[in-house]
């Protein structure tokens, strides 16, 4: 896991799928933290993303980075205390000019059955589960 978060962190933008009614959505994202074991991400409530992990928590993501790209699949399932959203914007200061862990909007998930690849065109196809 802790692989996976340091690939998302140097990559810096990764790519977040979810699914709305029967059309695949995508978007860039950028946060990726470590938080009681487990990989979060974060994002608004008031977002189309939020809406759409609400009704189906299945997500996959996408970064690239130095000729070697991740996928990353799951469950992306809320984590509604504030010691997670606090945690999350601890290590995103910048963040908090635009979100607060009470302001009733920012919201944060963690990945489930987690499966991410590592690949490459030079080297085979490395997987980590969590």
């Amino acid at each position: 896991m802790e692989r996976v978060c340091k690939f998302l962190k140097e990559a810096e933008t990764y790519y977040l799928a979810t699914v709305e009614n029967d059309q695949p959505r995508v978007r860039p994202f950028g946060t990726a933290h470590i938080f009681e074991g487990k990989l979060y991400i974060q994002t608004g409530k008031k977002k189309e993303v939020s809406k759409q992990l609400e009704k189906n928590q299945k997500a996959e993501i996408c970064a690239f980075k130095n000729g070697e790209w991740l996928r990353l699949s799951g469950e992306l399932v809320e984590d509604d205390r504030r010691e997670a959203r606090v945690s999350m914007l601890e290590a995103y200061p910048s963040l908090k000019a635009l979100y607060d862990p009470d302001d009733g909007n920012t919201q944060v998930f963690y990945f489930k059955n987690a499966v991410a690849v590592f690949s490459s065109f030079s080297k085979p196809n490395e997987i980590v589960c969590f």
